[in-house]
């Protein structure tokens, strides 16, 4: 028998809604690393906003970014989809280029979530990390880490905290 949203109740995967925390529209505070895998250990911060919702009954979701970069703003989206084993592919798009990213995936333990791919930096083969934490909690964190030498260390190169629009005015 399916529910309301035409999926079988029996068959529902694993981590459906897992990215519910995100619904809304968001104010971001960015922390960015001026340069990724460089040795460099200088950060510039700016403000952002973010609108995301569900998609698909809890299995999929999209959020829609405004970064003010100063050194180049630009808008961004994620595309989430939940798979039958439970975990999340996730797609990022950006205004400053027309192919996506390489997609990432994981899945959620709790609160904090932990996602995977593969990239390229300055033409060299990188593997690349997302953590969502705090999704419990009023101002969940995102942050993404970089590591070229197969996953035995992680920089961490950018930094979203996340306020509700009804919490800042």
């Amino acid at each position: 028998m399916p529910d309301q949203h035409g999926q079988p109740v029996n068959a529902r995967p694993s981590g459906l809604h897992a990215f519910a925390f995100q619904t809304g529209r968001w104010t971001v505070r960015h922390h960015k690393r001026r340069e990724r895998l460089a040795g460099c250990d200088e950060w510039y911060s700016f403000d952002g906003t973010c609108e995301a919702r569900e998609l698909l009954g809890g299995a999929g979701n999209v959020d829609d970014h405004w970064i003010g970069d100063p050194v180049e703003p630009y808008g961004a989206a994620s595309i989430r989809r939940l798979h039958s084993d439970g975990e999340w592919s996730i797609l990022w798009i950006d205004s400053r280029r027309a192919d996506l990213d390489p997609p990432m995936r994981g899945a959620f333990d709790g609160s904090a979530g932990t996602f995977y791919g593969k990239d390229e930096l300055r033409s060299k083969p990188i593997d690349v990390r997302f953590i969502w934490s705090r999704t419990d909690q009023l101002h969940p964190r995102w942050e993404q880490a970089f590591s070229d030498d197969r996953g035995q260390s992680w920089e961490t190169n950018w930094i979203m905290d996340f306020t509700r629009d009804d919490e800042v005015r």
